[in-house]
């Protein structure tokens, strides 16, 4: 260290590092641009950029990235099917009078809920219903959930988009904050 013509000498093989570095961070940006395209060319081509998008803060590219790893989401018969494909579903731990804690049963495909975990962190910001429900959850007196509970909770999104893909309906904030139309209140999501 305290031989400066040790540094100049290996400084042509840092820059040259830096130089690598940027190069593979380019590549993996036009890599990263090129699969978005192909993403969202496919959810054009299926029809469902406009019904995905109509949930409030979730990108065609959040979107997208869910049935690129679930495929088709009619072909569950239910949205708790699809959460349970996810392995979003709870599971109780119980044994005669034992009552444990209610996990995530964590079977199914990780990538899925990566891919919903992600697209709700995204629509949490703009979107107040996903936004309210995660502060309920992490500021209730009883239960309290931490907020990776709380995030996972919210990532009810993956119902959401069963529900617009399956019934080709966009989305109505009316009925998604209390099941009824007409009734003047205001839009929530």
């Amino acid at each position: 260290m305290s031989d400066p013509a040790g540094v100049l000498a290996h400084r042509p093989g840092a820059l040259e590092r830096v130089a690598l570095l940027g190069q593979d961070w380019d590549h993996a940006q036009r890599r990263q641009a090129g699969t978005e395209a192909r993403m969202l060319t496919v959810l054009d081509e299926l029809g469902l950029t406009g019904l995905v998008t109509s949930i409030t803060g979730l990108s065609a590219i959040g979107a997208a990235a869910i049935p690129a790893e679930t495929g088709d989401p009619s072909r569950f018969a239910t949205a708790r099917a699809l959460d349970e494909h996810a392995g979003l579903a709870p599971r109780e731990k119980l044994s005669g009078t034992f009552t444990g804690r209610t996990k995530l049963t964590g079977q199914g495909r990780p990538g899925l809920r990566l891919a919903a975990w992600r697209a709700v962190w995204g629509a949490q910001q703009s979107n107040p219903v996903y936004r309210a429900r995660y502060q309920h959850l992490t500021s209730r007196e009883q239960n309290k959930l931490r907020p990776t509970q709380a995030q996972t909770a919210v990532a009810a999104i993956l119902r959401h988009l069963y529900a617009v893909i399956t019934t080709g309906q966009a989305r109505d904030p009316v009925i998604a904050t209390d099941g009824k139309r007409g009734q003047g209140l205001p839009a929530a999501a």
